[in-house]
């Protein structure tokens, strides 16, 4: 009675030494196909470099419907995969829902302020269907800065419920980590530069993506012919937004120098000078090429803008008057082909489960070998129906008067968008004149013929960072956003995706390419089935626990037996 005791004793201690222990250490085995539960190696070295406490506040707290509890015990999980890595973070759950009416109505003013805004789901209940307010999102706190995260991502049109939910724990890592590496850089504060000088995109014309970068990157404006050599040091990442007149060899030279001394560059280029407002009030236009001076530079580094237009079946529409009715014009929407919208087709973390894009006049873009090793990745490319007219072409509203014929649109897959990674060879090797080289001499520098690892975006239409402004109310929409079909289509989340890839040498933006696979139950199946797995698990469970009992009585008997 004694030795059964204390063996009862020392199995009670056993495991409450266990679940101590277990409390200080979190692991798991992952043996899903895919590695779900598995950090990427980026985000492990961030949060080993974390030296001060990270807190996340969750708003998914309470009674939700299954999809919303798979998405709450999925952010725990992966916040219980980072804190198995670093002590640094710490978080809680919380109900925003719960308190007195006032108390209520106060927390959602001050999450309002922060741009929080509920999901107003309808839940069925036992007493009949009622609406219900979630807020799925999380707050961090890093070194009295805060960062707020949508955990939830936004329907796409035609996408299953489940799909979305599944994009959005697909991303769970990846939004976590992000936010506490741009928490991080946000004591840095790199400097994004716009190219100005050209006719390119005013201030106002990309104020919405120089907003949304504002609290963890500066932005400004900077003319090549007024500063000398560019430091990457200095400036993170120039972008090249929509140019007008020509650059110069001198301006050329310049930026040719910063990417050979790994700085990185966005070209967001038209190839030919068209938009809405060239054929307004004219019967026709015929659209000339940009004299940008800017061919050869980026044939030097791997592509070439074609001096054509892409037309696409899967297209925006534009507003055009098809007649009078009491003195005021009837106006119709018609699918307008110059506009396409571009779905990305691609696992790459720039543009992996991106809604459609929405494009004005982009021309195709060639890819060509480079002296140096240059990787290049088509980001953006045209649907399966579409074709391009070559430059001179001759534009009107003629073909809104017709349905398009779609075997006439049989050039699919035009690219319109290329990431370049890789050494850069220079355009200037033997090209360098005394002028430029004095000038680099002034600056302590010397010329640099093939460069350093680095990065660039080349997109053949300038608008994609563009967002309507409107001076009398001093107001914009977001970069995106179609006035015609009132739609928000998703060039912000492109562009901002590409500054995080440019700018993320970790590679915390390459957990944006991890994919949780949607295995959904065969509802047929499950429901033919339905009786035999019922009854399987009903008479299993006895099955074993009968065959348990009677080995045991058997092996007792048999050992007392035997004792005797």
């Amino acid at each position: 009675m004694v030795r059964s005791l204390i063996n009862a004793g020392l199995i009670i201690g056993i495991l409450i030494f266990l679940n101590i222990i277990g409390n200080y250490f979190y692991g798991h085995l992952d043996l899903t196909e895919e590695k779900r539960f598995t950090l990427t190696k980026a985000t492990i070295k961030l949060l080993n470099e974390v030296d001060d406490p990270v807190l996340v506040q969750v708003l998914l707290e309470g009674e939700f419907p299954a999809g919303f509890k798979r998405l709450q015990n999925a952010t725990q999980d992966i916040l219980d995969d980072f804190r198995s890595e670093s002590g640094f973070i710490e978080y809680s759950f919380e109900n925003p829902n719960v308190g007195s009416v006032e108390e209520i109505n106060d927390r959602r003013k001050v999450l309002s302020d922060q741009g929080i805004r509920p999901v107003n789901l309808r839940v069925k209940g036992t007493e009949g269907t009622s609406e219900k307010m979630i807020y799925p999102f999380a707050l961090l706190s890093y070194k009295n800065k805060t960062a707020v995260v949508n955990l939830l991502e936004s329907d796409v049109p035609g996408t299953s419920p489940e799909i979305t939910l599944n994009n959005s724990i697909s991303l769970l890592e990846y939004k976590i980590a992000n936010a506490i590496d741009k928490l991080d850089r946000s004591f840095r504060q790199p400097l994004i530069a716009f190219v100005e000088g050209h006719g390119e995109l005013t201030r106002q014309q990309t104020e919405d993506i120089e907003n949304t970068i504002a609290p963890f990157y500066d932005s400004g404006r900077i003319d090549l012919d007024s500063v000398g050599a560019l430091s990457p040091e200095k400036v993170a990442i120039l972008v090249i937004a929509k140019p007008l007149t020509g650059f110069s060899e001198k301006e050329k030279f310049k930026i040719d120098q910063f990417i050979m001394r790994g700085g990185k560059v966005m070209w967001l280029l038209d190839k030919l000078n068209v938009n809405l407002d060239s054929l307004r009030g004219k019967k026709f236009y015929v659209p000339y090429d940009l004299p940008l001076n800017l061919d050869d530079q980026l044939f030097k580094y791997g592509v070439r803008i074609q001096p054509n237009l892409v037309l696409d079946l899967r297209s925006t529409p534009i507003p055009q008057v098809i007649g009078q009715q009491s003195n005021n014009p009837q106006i119709e929407l018609f699918p307008y082909f110059y506009h396409p919208i571009i779905i990305p087709e691609t696992n790459h973390p720039i543009a992996k489960n991106l809604e459609g894009i929405n494009l004005y006049y982009p021309s195709s873009i060639d890819t060509i070998k480079t002296k140096t090793k240059v990787k290049k990745t088509i980001l953006l490319k045209s649907s399966e129906y579409s074709r391009v007219q070559f430059s001179p072409v001759r534009l009107d509203f003629e073909i809104l008067r017709y349905d398009p014929i779609p075997e006439k649109f049989n050039m699919p897959h035009q690219p319109v968008g290329v990431l370049l990674e890789g050494e850069f060879p220079s355009l200037y090797e033997g090209r360098v004149s005394d002028e430029m080289a004095a000038q680099f001499s002034n600056a302590g520098l010397e010329p640099i013929y093939k460069s350093q690892p680095t990065k660039m975006l080349v997109v053949s239409d300038g608008d994609i960072i563009k967002n309507l402004f409107d001076p009398q109310r001093n107001a914009y929409k977001p970069a995106g956003y179609n006035p015609y079909n009132k739609y928000q289509f998703a060039n912000r989340d492109f562009i901002l995706n590409a500054i995080e890839y440019l700018m993320d040498d970790d590679g915390v933006i390459t957990a944006r390419s991890k994919e949780v696979k949607l295995r959904l139950l065969n509802q047929v199946k499950a429901e033919e089935e339905k009786f035999f797995w019922q009854l399987f698990n009903i008479l299993l469970p006895l099955a074993l626990l009968g065959l348990f009992g009677f080995l045991y009585n058997y092996l007792r008997k048999r050992r007392y037996k035997a004792a005797d």
